[in-house]
């Protein structure tokens, strides 16, 4: 089964990024999952099953909290 997983969370994957960095931040949740290098601000999408494979451990990021609308 899967891992309870939310936008916002850091993800360290097993094996470095080719830019040394080894956290990603959740942005996209659905089939597949959107992650951003915390290192180098590259973007790659992985499939939950990847996603599980790959990653050493999932920590909760800092809360949403709602955009303000500045006028």
């Amino acid at each position: 089964m899967f891992r309870e997983i939310a936008i916002g969370d850091i993800v360290r994957m097993r094996k470095t990024h080719p830019c040394g960095g080894y956290e990603w931040k959740i942005v996209r949740l659905g089939a597949d999952i959107g992650l951003v290098c915390l290192t180098c601000q590259h973007r790659i999408m992985l499939s939950r099953r990847d996603l599980e494979h790959r990653a050493k451990s999932i920590s909760p990021g800092d809360s949403e909290s709602p955009k303000s609308i500045k006028p």
